[in-house]
C-alpha cells in the first residue's frame, strides 16, 4: 500500500505539476518533520528498530507548535521554518481531501512573523563586471559567460535555467521559453549580448553530446544537463572576482535583473510577467527602487525641492 507521504509526492508530480526541486523540498521537508515525530515517539515510548509511517491523524495542532519551538530552538531562519509550516499545511490539506483526516492541524498554528530586508542586487557596474568574469575561449568558461548572461539578461529562477534546452531558444526573435512553477510556460525576451555569449558556448560544444528529442542547453563535462547546485557554485565563484564580500547567487541576479528594469521606467506589471509571478504582490516583494533613485525622481519632478542655483 502506498504511504500517504509517496501518495502526496506523487499528486505533487502529477496534478500539480511541480518542478523537481520543489518536490525534492517538500519530501525533504516531510521528511525532518517525520523525524519529529519518531524521536519524540521513542522517547515517549523507548522504540527500538525502524520507526513505521506516523499515524498522521494522531498529530494535533500542539505537536506542530512543539515541532516550531524545537526549529526555533536551533536557530532555523524563520523563512525557513514558514516555508516547513507552509509545507505541513499543503500535506495535511492533501489528507484531508483524500478522506484520511478530519482536519488540518497546522492551519491552526499562525506563521512566524517574517524579517523583511530588503533582498540584495548588484549596481549596474558590479552587474557588468560579474558578465565579464569568465572571459576564457574554452567550452567551459564560454558555458560559464553563456549562464551568467542569461541569469542577468531574462531575470529565470535557478530551476528554470537548468531546465531549458537548445530548442527554447527563439534567436531570430530575440526570445526564449521557459517552463516556470506548476509547468506553466512563458516567453520572456532575451538581450543581445546574452544570446552572442549562448550562441559561443554552443559553437563550441560537440552536438554528438545531443539526445535528438531532448537537447539540454547547459551541460557538464559530462554531456549531461547541469544541475541547480553546480550553476549555483558557477554563479558565487565567479562573484569572487567582484572584490566585494557581498554574497552573490542566482536569486540575487534574479532580483538585479528585476530593480534595474524598475530603475529604467519598466512598468511593475511587466516586469510581473517577466518574472512569472502570479501575484503583484510577490513581485512588490522582488523589486523596490534605490533610495538615490528616489531622489533623483523627486528632484526632477517637484517643483520645490530644491533651490535651483541662478
Amino acid at each position: 500500500m502506498v504511504s500517504a507521504k509517496q501518495a502526496f509526492i506523487e499528486y505533487l508530480q502529477v496534478e500539480r505539476g511541480s518542478s523537481a526541486h520543489t518536490v525534492r523540498n517538500y519530501r525533504s521537508d516531510l521528511e525532518q518533520f517525520e523525524r519529529f515525530l519518531t524521536l519524540a515517539s521513542r522517547t515517549d515510548a523507548k522504540m527500538n528498530g525502524p520507526a513505521p509511517e506516523p499515524e498522521w491523524s494522531e498529530v494535533s495542532p500542539q505537536t506542530v507548535r512543539a515541532y516550531m519551538a524545537h526549529l526555533h530552538q536551533r536557530d532555523v531562519r524563520k523563512s525557513s521554518v514558514a516555508r516547513k509550516l507552509a509545507v505541513l499545511r499543503t500535506f495535511f490539506r492533501h489528507l484531508q481531501r483524500e478522506g484520511r483526516l478530519a482536519i488540518n492541524p497546522a492551519r491552526l498554528v499562525a506563521t512566524p512573523k517574517q524579517e523583511r530586508p530588503l533582498p540584495a542586487f548588484l549596481t549596474v557596474d558590479d552587474a557588468s563586471a560579474l558578465m565579464e568574469a569568465s572571459s576564457g575561449k574554452d567550452a567551459t568558461s564560454l558555458r560559464n559567460r553563456a549562464i551568467l548572461e542569461m541569469f542577468y539578461s531574462t531575470g529565470i529562477r535557478l530551476s528554470e535555467l537548468v531546465t531549458l534546452d537548445v530548442n527554447d531558444l527563439r534567436p531570430n526573435e530575440g526570445l526564449v521559453r521557459v517552463q516556470g512553477k506548476g509547468r506553466k510556460e512563458r516567453i520572456v525576451p532575451i538581450g543581445s549580448k546574452a544570446l552572442e555569449a549562448v550562441e559561443a558556448y554552443l559553437a563550441a560544444v560537440p552536438f554528438r553530446q545531443y539526445h535528438e528529442d531532448r537537447r539540454p542547453l547547459f551541460l557538464n563535462r559530462s554531456g549531461e544537463r547541469l544541475a541547480t547546485r553546480t550553476v549555483a557554485r558557477i554563479v558565487a565563484r565567479a562573484a569572487l572576482r567582484l572584490a566585494k564580500s557581498q554574497r552573490v547567487t542566482p536569486h540575487v541576479l534574479r532580483h538585479t535583473f528585476a530593480t534595474h528594469l524598475l530603475d529604467g521606467g519598466a512598468d511593475l506589471r511587466a516586469i510581473q510577467e517577466l518574472l512569472g509571478h502570479a501575484r503583484l504582490s510577490t513581485t512588490q516583494r522582488y523589486t523596490h527602487l534605490t533610495v538615490d533613485k528616489l531622489i533623483e525622481v523627486y528632484d526632477k519632478a517637484h517643483p520645490r525641492s530644491r533651490v535651483k542655483n541662478r
